[in-house]
């Protein structure tokens, strides 16, 4: 038991002063495997973050949506289909919701203007997202106009911001009196943008959506689940555009790694050589490049990774975050909760520390088993 352990403490010695003495090659390989791991592990942090934060999101959002469609476009849905819709069996209530969009040409971007169904705003009176305060410098007590369709404004008096802690979902929103939304979009007391529908059992949702849709043939149900299938395929779909073109760096760093791993120099095969000559078996020889190769394939992936996830979760991964959230002018500005899959990182584990340790091990190998005598005169 000494003699092995003294055997494997004498490959370790030799592994570090071997890494020591190329410090200049693995530095620079260093360098490019944490770069490499740090884009792929940010692109992977901030998908599923994101995916994650969705699904909180929208646990608090009805658990069925009502849109009447019209040419394939939702289209204002008349008030009278609510006594329809709470005839069903199973459903508990059927409310209408009132909320739209307009462009402030001032910054380019849209509002999302919402009549709140818990909170009664008085006429004239706003609350406003974070994110549009921050753009247009407004804050409580100012002023606030849009364009009417009919080419007229109409002003409005900020009561309140809203909390910084929902800027997820409120950087571009606008609360506002029904009265006030009905004129601002010209929109009759006898229409709503939609209805939201509680249903008593949850199991029962699907059944309830085909009933709407046989009743209301014009309608368009949207279960709770289906928006969070959708967050997550659009998330999916972005992070994927952002894994592609990384991917390629990738393996750009494969095939380097594989250059400098194989391509053992003179000095390198030498030194097998002598290692041969002096007693030590072909294992020996595998074992220390395998120890180096997984040296630096361990001290890389660690770094990488604890960059990657400071980057995503403490600066709010500014490089990456444009290519997820999606084109906008106000982009919410918020903290993504902590979040890590370790199946991911069990994937990019692998796609990064196996090739370069096999890179190691292959040409080691071959050097290994050829004579002494000619390696070193080679």
């Amino acid at each position: 038991m000494a003699r092995w352990i003294e055997k494997y403490r004498s490959i370790l010695d030799f592994t570090l002063s071997s890494l020591v003495r190329r410090k200049g090659k693995n530095l620079s390989l260093l360098v490019v495997y944490v770069l490499v791991v740090f884009m792929l592990g940010s692109a992977m942090f901030l998908t599923e973050a994101m995916k994650r934060e969705a699904s909180l999101v929208l646990k608090g959002a009805p658990e069925m949506v009502i849109q009447r469609l019209l040419q394939g476009r939702y289209d204002p849905i008349p008030m009278s289909y609510l006594e329809k819709i709470r005839g069903i069996r199973g459903v508990i209530s059927a409310e209408p919701r009132l909320w739209g969009y307009i462009y402030d040409s001032a910054i380019g971007a849209n509002y999302t203007l919402m009549v709140p169904r818990n909170v009664a705003l008085p006429s004239g009176e706003i609350m406003i997202g974070n994110g549009i305060s921050r753009r247009r410098m407004i804050y409580s007590k100012d002023m606030m106009s849009f364009n009417l369709s009919n080419g007229s404004s109409r002003v409005f008096t900020v009561r309140d911001v809203i909390s910084p802690e929902s800027e997820l979902v409120s950087a571009d929103l606008v609360l506002l009196s029904e009265g006030d939304f009905r004129e601002i979009f010209e929109l009759p007391s006898t229409h709503a943008t939609d209805l939201v529908v509680k249903i008593r059992n949850p199991k029962e949702l699907v059944t309830v959506a085909k009933k709407v849709m046989e009743l209301l043939p014009d309608t368009r149900p949207i279960i709770r689940d289906e928006m969070v299938r959708t967050y997550d395929s659009v998330f999916d779909w972005r992070g994927g555009i952002v894994t592609v073109l990384l991917m390629m760096a990738l393996l750009a760093f494969v095939i380097l790694a594989w250059e400098k791993a194989s391509g053992l120099s003179a000095d390198e095969k030498r030194e097998i050589g002598i290692l041969k000559a002096i007693g030590w078996e072909t294992s020996d020889v595998i074992a220390v490049k395998a120890y180096e190769g997984l040296l630096i394939s361990f001290f890389s992936f660690t770094v990488g990774i604890l960059l990657a996830y400071g980057h995503v979760f403490f600066f709010s991964a500014a490089l990456f975050a444009p290519a997820m959230k999606g084109w906008s002018v106000l982009y919410p500005d918020f903290r993504i909760t902590p979040f890590v899959d370790p199946y991911q990182v069990a994937v990019l584990f692998f796609l990064t520390v196996v090739p370069y340790t096999v890179a190691t091990i292959v040409p080691s190998w071959r050097a290994a088993i050829v004579d002494p005598d000619s390696v070193m005169r080679s």
